[in-house]
């Protein structure tokens, strides 16, 4: 159990985020529309990240509802666990502390860094590969007649055709795996 929970405060030698907390004019458009439309850009990321949409709404509603009955909340607790769940779903090292302080400190980037690691991570990648396949090709056909010659003893011998040559090709086949 005490390996459990120094894990959860010591970063682990795992990947890192593909981009930095402050890294926003990488994506400008996700860093414009978290800027003018926070809540919604929350709850398109969580939809994106395979989450109920509607996730976000309870760090706006829920400090609110807490502090009514005088329950104090300092750490918006989607935005901390989601941060969470992206890092242990993509392998990427940190810790619960830094979370938490960037979560506190800085939501607003903390979401925008999650949003581009969500975009790169579904990124598609493709893989091409060949595989040959045999399939028959028809070539010229021609007919051979042979002659028979009638003589004492000798039977008579229909003519003989022969079947057309049929040539064996390889063929590519593409096949296509999307990550």
């Amino acid at each position: 159990m005490n390996e459990k929970l120094s894990f959860l405060c010591h970063p682990s030698i795992l990947s890192g985020w593909n981009s930095g907390i402050c890294d926003c004019c990488q994506d400008m458009n996700s860093c414009c529309y978290a800027y003018w439309f926070f809540p919604c850009f929350t709850c398109t990321t969580t939809g994106e990240f395979g989450e109920s949409t509607c996730l976000p709404l309870l760090d706006i509603f829920g400090p609110g509802i807490m502090a009514a009955f005088g329950v104090p909340v300092c750490v918006p607790p989607v935005s901390l666990g989601m941060r969470v769940a992206v890092r242990h779903k993509y392998d990427i090292g940190g810790s619960i502390c830094e979370d938490i302080m960037v979560t506190c400190c800085c939501m607003w980037c903390s979401w925008c860094q999650m949003s581009r690691e969500i975009k790169a991570r579904k990124q598609t990648v493709t893989v091409l590969t060949t595989h040959p396949m045999i399939q028959p090709i028809p070539m010229a056909t021609t007919t051979q007649v042979i002659a028979t010659q009638q003589a004492f003893g000798v039977i008579n011998v229909a003519p003989v055709a022969f079947a057309p040559a049929v040539q064996m090709a390889p063929i590519p086949s593409v096949t296509t795996v999307v990550k």
